[in-house]
């Protein structure tokens, strides 16, 4: 491809970089009077799971995080931007968890794991973002899929979707060690808990949704990986066969790559190492590793080409990027160490000119960000402090 290889680990395939001088954006400031929530300054803030660095239908992109003090969100003042307003922060009740997903529809949930003082699980709890910049909405129960005290405290971390016809899917690892799942139509009304059977079901799974709007949900297992799928938009979720492979609980992302088929990407549990697979295939080993946390996975033309960017934390803080044409992981990847440090995982979106962007929360807790560089390849500039 027209993408060459740039300093990093050998391999093969479309090569990622890092510049070595870039514009810096200002400091976002005031910026107004946020819709609702305080603004603070210096907080630390461990990134939430799920995508969370969003783009609206305004084509501005928010970025969420979570802190004792509640939600905390920035948003670009414009699209494609530099400048960014926030932090806002916004109450939320005592969590251990909280997860982001989008829907087709723009809308942003927040799917968390709510605890009681003493740490101990009480249910799942929700809200919503409508458009960008504006109020997020009160929070609001979910349930919990067991009534007796002693089962519900021991309920996992939520994982959700949205469907094409806005129905959130909830899944959380239940006591007995399988999946249930709970979803919310459109209209707003939940229906009832639904136990999905597994078994040995660990936390740190993912559900994704394909732009047909079908869900598809995987599960990291005791050497296995659990998969259950749609066979039609808001139909029914059947169990799959399970796939052998051994996920780190927590280092899966699911990318659509083609129409309604999903590529996984993962840590292996034993050596950290990185692998894709699609079902029906066998797992690619992608080198890289090894890699600590979600990895970050998105589709975006580089040189005309439909590609895959993969982006990941290693156990040490550095930030290591890839990119290789779409469902051609076994051409080779090539590695890139990016000279970013970050404190969690990192997270990739598309700007609104199309350009790569890179979200990241820097060893001392800021929010920065990296843009790709107007040049041949995935060329990404040092990363700007927000």
């Amino acid at each position: 491809m027209a993408c060459g290889p740039g300093d990093g680990e050998k391999g093969q395939g479309m090569g990622a970089r890092s510049g070595r001088t870039a514009r810096r954006s200002r400091p976002a400031g005031d910026g107004g009077t946020p819709v609702a929530g305080t603004r603070v300054a210096g907080l630390r803030a461990p990134v939430v799971d799920g995508p969370w660095i969003v783009m609206g239908k305004d084509l501005r992109f928010t970025v969420f995080a979570r802190s004792d003090r509640g939600l905390l969100r920035w948003t670009q003042r414009a699209a494609a931007g530099l400048e960014w307003a926030g932090p806002d922060v916004f109450e939320a009740p005592r969590l251990s968890h909280l997860t982001v997903v989008q829907g087709a529809d723009g809308f942003v949930r927040f799917i968390g794991r709510r605890v009681s003082a003493e740490g101990h699980a009480t249910g799942v709890v929700h809200a919503a973002q409508y458009q960008t910049g504006r109020p997020v909405t009160e929070w609001k129960p979910v349930g919990n899929p067991h009534k007796d005290a002693a089962s519900a405290r021991r309920i996992g971390v939520p994982a959700a979707a949205v469907s094409g016809s806005g129905s959130v899917h909830v899944f959380v690892a239940n006591a007995g060690g399988g999946v249930s799942m709970r979803n919310e139509d459109a209209k707003g009304a939940w229906g009832p808990w639904r136990d999905l059977q597994g078994s040995d079901a660990y936390d740190g799974a993912v559900a994704v949704a394909a732009a047909s709007g079908r869900v598809e949900y995987l599960a990291p297992g005791d050497g296995v990986a659990m998969r259950w799928q749609q066979e039609k938009p808001d139909g029914g979720l059947g169990r799959c066969p399970d796939l052998q492979i051994a996920v780190n609980p927590g280092s899966a992302s699911g990318l659509e790559t083609a129409p309604d088929r999903f590529t996984y990407y993962w840590s292996d549990a034993a050596t950290g190492g990185l692998f894709a697979h699609r079902p029906g295939a066998w797992a690619v080993p992608l080198g890289g590793g090894p890699a600590e946390g979600r990895i970050a996975a998105l589709r975006a033309w580089l040189d005309g080409y439909d590609c895959t960017v993969l982006a990941h934390r290693t156990p040490e803080g550095e930030i290591m990027l890839a990119a290789c044409g779409t469902e051609n992981e076994g051409g080779g990847i090539w590695w890139s160490r990016t000279a970013e440090r970050s404190a969690r995982p990192p997270a990739l979106a598309c700007d609104a000119e199309g350009r790569v962007v890179m979200a990241l929360f820097g060893e001392d807790g800021a929010l920065r960000i990296a843009r790709q560089l107007p040049e041949p390849g995935l060329a990404m500039a040092p990363s700007a402090r927000v």
